[in-house]
């Protein structure tokens, strides 16, 4: 018996000591914009496959996100869905300003529930009231996330902020801004491409010209707060020709490396 105990105890011992270097490398946190989740998720998937490495995200609001990150919540990379958040991030510290690129670009559009009677809607201040009737807009937050921000710089090029401003139904996010069209509670949306192209339950009315606001970028960086080794790998993966696929399927213009 005691024999035996004695083994069994070295045995334990020698699986104590060979146990790490054998466990799990930790995930690579990710601080993402909400209009990125379908994409991001699929590429984290992809790359788990290929390399073993897990990736974890926290999606919202960018400019939300920024502030988390520069008040040392823990995250390896951030990506933005515009260049004012990042910028946020840089100024105070949060990311590695080397690291800092643009990756993908999108477009803005005009969304009302897929069985609404409206089909193609012209960028009109009579048309956009004939449209909304007594029911409300519904965007992100025009002064602090990126979608309402790009959506307030359309509507003031082409003339239409006086008329749409008091329609208005802001959210801290473009996902929760699409799903309030897509549940039928409002009738029209002003989102990204991607994320009408990734809801079956809205159609794209309308589409607005490039030039009527800011080129809509998403830039991504590593914090300074990184230190998962594994963070190279997955930003070489991204800027890979399965990268550029996966965001490409998914409606996202890619900007090449330079």
């Amino acid at each position: 018996m005691y024999l035996v105990n004695r083994r069994l105890i070295v045995a334990a011992l020698l699986v104590a000591a060979v146990a790490p270097a054998y466990a799990a490398e930790p995930p690579i946190v990710v601080f993402a914009a909400a209009s990125l989740k379908n994409v991001l998720d699929a590429a984290a998937a992809a790359f788990q496959t290929a390399t073993g490495v897990e990736v974890k995200f926290s999606y919202g609001g960018s400019l939300a996100l920024a502030r988390q990150i520069e008040q040392g919540a823990p995250a390896d990379v951030f990506v933005s869905a515009d260049e004012d958040s990042m910028d946020e991030a840089a100024d105070k510290g949060a990311i590695r300003k080397d690291t800092r690129v643009d990756l993908l670009t999108n477009a803005l559009v005009v969304v009302a529930p897929a069985d609404s009677a409206v089909k193609t809607l012209d960028l009109t201040a009579d048309a956009l009231k004939a449209a909304l009737g007594e029911g409300k807009l519904s965007t992100g937050e025009v002064g602090t996330v990126p979608v309402g921000k790009y959506a307030k710089a359309a509507l003031t090029k082409l003339g239409l902020w006086d008329a749409v401003q008091p329609h208005l139904a802001m959210s801290d996010n473009v996902r929760s801004a699409l799903e309030f069209v897509a549940r039928g509670e409002a009738p029209l949306g002003i989102v990204y491409a991607t994320d009408a192209a990734a809801e079956p339950k809205v159609r794209v009315v309308a589409t607005f010209p490039e030039g009527s606001h800011p080129p809509i970028v998403y830039p991504i960086a590593v914090t300074t707060g990184a230190a998962n080794a594994n963070v190279p790998k997955w930003l070489a993966f991204l800027r890979s020709d399965a990268g550029r696929k996966l965001f490409e399927g998914k409606g996202f213009g890619v900007v090449a490396p330079h």
